[in-house]
């Protein structure tokens, strides 16, 4: 077998993955599919996605484990089809050998011949990686003694962030009130759920 998006052969879950999509119809797989490169052309919206995804999963009936399965596939799919830069004919091919019926691969590879200059840009957007951050220290504390007596006892927490600035890395220093600190631990639990869910 000679496939276009990689020179291994891929493991069994993913022809299992790519033979469950038959069982959509053409409709539920072209749905499913606008959600997925949605997705890939703006990857800031995980948590939309996944809602989208979840409904769809409870509007047609599936199994939330085997659509996040073939959700996962696609977007390896795609990502690797990308990076190699194929066209809509060998994304086509190697659908087809993957165990997708003509039809749907057909179809699935004419949206991806219409989005794939979005998601390049996005993708390129990504291989520039500025102020990424290196490291990450922190103290929490408590306010014993100030001048404005509303203040004391009042927790506090202190951040230094070391990011890299492509030639040097900064020190970013910060401080959170209690309330602020619980605002930043909810959108990093939100953030690492979405990744969860997504690797």
């Amino acid at each position: 077998m000679s496939l276009h998006f990689t020179s291994e052969t891929p493991d069994d879950q993913f022809f299992v993955d790519f033979g469950n999509l038959n069982k959509l119809q053409l409709e539920q797989l072209a749905l499913l599919n606008s959600y997925v490169f949605a997705f890939l052309a703006t990857p800031d919206q995980a948590s939309q996605f996944i809602s989208q995804l979840e409904e769809f999963a409870a509007t047609n009936s599936l199994p939330s484990n085997g659509l996040k399965n073939i959700t996962k596939s696609l977007l390896n799919f795609f990502k690797v089809s990308l990076k190699r830069n194929l066209s809509a004919n060998h994304v086509k091919d190697d659908l087809i050998q993957l165990g997708l019926s003509e039809d749907k691969a057909v179809h699935i590879s004419q949206q991806w011949k219409s989005q794939m200059a979005a998601i390049s840009r996005v993708a390129a957007g990504q291989t520039l990686m500025v102020n990424q951050l290196v490291d990450m220290e922190w103290r929490f504390g408590v306010t014993a003694a100030d001048s404005d007596m509303k203040k004391v006892g009042n927790s506090y927490l202190q951040l230094k962030l070391v990011v890299d600035k492509g030639e040097k890395t900064e020190d970013i220093f910060m401080e959170l009130t209690l309330p602020q600190f619980y605002l930043f631990l909810h959108e990093m639990e939100r953030a690492k759920s979405s990744l969860e869910y997504l690797s």
